[in-house]
This record gives C-alpha cells, structure tokens and sequence, in this order.
C-alpha cells in the first residue's frame, strides 16, 4: 500500500455496489445494494414515499423571490456506483418527480412520451 493512504474500514467494499442516499429536510439515510436493479428500485421506492408527503407552502415574496411549490426540492434521493455513477431523483414541492444525472453538474433527464422518471433513469444508467 501506498505511504499516507489509509486502508478502508471494510476491505472489498470500495468501489463495488451502489449506495441509495436519501436526503429530506435534516434527515439523511443510506443503504447498500449489490446490484443496479435494486437500487434502482430503492430509488423509486423512496422517491414513491416522499412524494407523498411534499405539499410545500410557497417560499419568500417580501424581500426575496417567491419559490412557488414546484420550484422547491423537498427530497432529494441520490445513487452512486462504480465507475463515479452519479445519479438520482428529486422530488418537488408539488409532489412531481425529476430524474438527473451527474453530481456538481446536474443534467436532467428527458423523459419520453408516457414514461416515468424513473423508466428514463434506467433507460439512461442501462
């Protein structure tokens, strides 16, 4: 091993899996899966969830500009993977999910005609 490189805590986990983070207001959650497919599907589950609960009340108006519910991330669910994959989901004031990719430079993802952002995510990552 290289002078001045700590070794990893848990040796074999570095680099191999996907890690579901899900951000919502303070709270931050994180899990573990082996496979694309199920973190996928962990994405969407938490996406699912969140949504539910978004109604967010307009932000600002006096001294700053008004955030009207759909301008406003309340969740964000993000997945990380091998080879620096960088993707995930925000969930919006109104409840309406958006699908991107990348970390410092967010592109979101277009979806097709009739196709969830959750069938775009895959169809990207795949």
């Amino acid at each position: 091993m290289a002078e001045g490189r700590k070794q990893s805590a848990r040796p074999g986990t570095r680099g191999s899996g996907y890690t579901v983070t899900v951000r919502s207001g303070a709270k931050v959650r994180k899990q573990r899966h082996e496979r694309l497919d199920s973190a996928l599907a962990a994405v969407e589950r938490a996406a699912e969830d969140l949504s539910d609960g978004a109604p967010a009340k307009p932000a600002g108006g006096f001294l700053i500009r008004r955030l009207e519910p759909v301008r406003q991330v309340v969740a964000r669910i993000e997945l990380a993977g091998p080879g620096r994959l960088r993707a995930g989901v925000d969930v919006r004031g109104d409840g309406s999910r958006e699908a991107y990719t990348g970390r410092l430079r967010r592109t979101l993802v277009r979806q097709r005609d009739d196709e969830s952002p959750f069938d775009a995510l895959r169809r990207v990552l795949s």
